[in-house]
C-alpha cells in the first residue's frame, strides 16, 4: 500500500471528449507537443468508478454518475493540468445488458488498452463486499498477461466493519493470479484512499511510480 501523501493542487481539470471506438480517441499532447501519461480506471459497473474519480479530484459531476449500473457506453477523456490524461473505460459485467452490447464495450476496452503506449497504470476498481466475479477475474488476468502495471482499489470500504475490510481484502486477494500486487482502499463517503491515489497520479506524472 502506499503511504500518506501532502495535498495535491489540480489547477485544471476538464472532460475532453468520449470516443465509441478507436477512430474517435483524440490525440492527448502537452504544450510542448509531448503525448500526455495516461491512467486509465476500470471495473464493474456498479463498482462506484464515477463517484471515485470524481471524488479523487474534488469536481463534481467530471465524470456522470447514473442510478443505472451500465449505462455509460464511452470510453472518457479527461485531462489534468499539462501532465495527465485521464480514461474512464466502461463498466463491464452488468447483467441486463445485452450480450452483443457486453461484446462490444469488451471489444473498445481492449482496443484502448493494447492501442494506448502513454498508458502507464491501471486502476482496477473491486467492490471489496464481493469476491470477483470472472469479468473481475479475466480483466485481472489479461491485464497480468500484457504487463500492463494496475493497482487495485477496493471501493466502497466504509460499508463494512474494520475487521472485515481486512478479512474481505485477504480473500480477494488470494485468489487473484499475482503476489506482487500494489492495492489500497477507498470511499467516497469517508475519502479514505483519496490521498493515496493523488499520490500514485503525482508518481505517474513524475515517471517515479
Amino acid at each position: 500500500m502506499t503511504g500518506g501523501a501532502k495535498k495535491v493542487h489540480w489547477n485544471s481539470i476538464h472532460f475532453v471528449t468520449s470516443a465509441q471506438n478507436k477512430e474517435q480517441y483524440p490525440k492527448l499532447n502537452a504544450s510542448s507537443g509531448k503525448p500526455l501519461v495516461e491512467v486509465a480506471f476500470v471495473g464493474r459497473s456498479n463498482v462506484g468508478k464515477s463517484s471515485l474519480i470524481n471524488d479523487v479530484f474534488e469536481v463534481k459531476n467530471l465524470a456522470k454518475t447514473s442510478a443505472t449500473p451500465g449505462k455509460t457506453q464511452l470510453i472518457n477523456f479527461f485531462q489534468i493540468d499539462d501532465a495527465l490524461a485521464v480514461i474512464d473505460l466502461p463498466g463491464y459485467g452488468y447483467a441486463k445488458v445485452p450480450f452483443e452490447l457486453k461484446k462490444a464495450w469488451g471489444k473498445n476496452i481492449q482496443d484502448y488498452l493494447e492501442r494506448s503506449s502513454e498508458l502507464s497504470l491501471i486502476f482496477h476498481l473491486l467492490d471489496i463486499r464481493h469476491m470477483p466475479t470472472n469479468d473481475d477475474l479475466a480483466f485481472f488476468e489479461w491485464a497480468t498477461f500484457h504487463k500492463k502495471k494496475t493497482t487495485i482499489i477496493f471501493t466502497k470500504v466504509d460499508k463494512l466493519k474494520p475487521n472485515e475490510k481486512v478479512q474481505n481484502a485477504k480473500k480477494i486477494l488470494s485468489v487473484l493470479s499475482n503476489n506482487d500486487i500494489e492495492w489500497l482502499y477507498y470511499s467516497t463517503k469517508t475519502h479514505e484512499g483519496q490521498k493515496e491515489v493523488r499520490a500514485i497520479l503525482s508518481k505517474v506524472i513524475n515517471g517515479t511510480y
